[in-house]
């Protein structure tokens, strides 16, 4: 039988680890989302591109009422360098914006800042061809910083906020650890992390694995 102080000693032991656990996020796990290059177009820009009045059709249903269009694009970087069926995400925007990996980025010829979804003052210039017309865009091209997308109560359940960032970790024969990935909460949005397809074929991750908060 356990003495007292050794009853004492064996309990201050596994509060300690669960509170390293907690402080961590250990346990904790997100599926994660490969985010190839796509475009998002103003609805100006999809009249100039595909014709007067046209609408975006939806292909496929996206979070946070997005959907993947039926319609691609090709982008064009400099010396004429392109790549060809990008695809067009819905609904329209206020801004035109296309996102790429830094593969992409190389490809094209030009230098692409990583950026969140939106921020896309100073970013890099990108053409965008449809069936229809040509735009030039003298900003707005950037390579996406990854994130995670939660729900307020997916949130609540590991301690996190609109805005925190944390390290998440994949473990595979990579053992792949991804700092400064900022948390997105929103009541539309489903658990999620999304990465750029550079990072994923680099860490061997595909969607749907799953990789665990590892530190606040």
């Amino acid at each position: 039988m356990l003495e007292k102080n050794e009853i004492e000693a064996l309990t201050r032991i596994i509060v300690s680890s669960i509170q390293q656990s907690q402080e961590r996020g250990d346990g904790f796990q997100v599926p994660v989302g490969v985010s190839n290059r796509h475009i998002h177009l103003t609805q100006e820009d999809v009249e100039t591109l595909f014709g007067q009045g046209y609408q975006l059709t939806k292909k496929k249903e996206l979070m946070g009422g997005q959907f993947a269009s039926n319609e691609c694009c090709t982008i064009v970087g400099l010396k004429l360098r392109a790549i060809e069926n990008v695809r067009v995400l819905g609904p329209v925007r206020k801004a035109t914006q296309v996102e790429i990996s830094q593969t992409d980025a190389r490809k094209l010829g030009i230098s692409v800042p990583v950026r969140e979804s939106g921020d896309t003052a100073g970013s890099a210039p990108i053409a965008i061809v449809g069936p229809k017309g040509a735009i030039y865009c003298k900003e707005g091209c950037i390579i996406a910083a990854r994130h995670i997308h939660m729900s307020p109560s997916d949130a609540a359940k590991c301690g996190l906020g609109d805005g925190d960032y944390v390290s998440v970790k994949m473990e595979n024969e990579r053992g792949t650890t991804f700092d400064k990935v900022k948390i997105r909460v929103d009541e539309s949005f489903t658990l999620e992390m999304h990465i750029d397809t550079d990072e994923a074929n680099a860490s061997e991750i595909k969607c749907g694995d799953k990789v665990t908060i590892i530190k606040r």
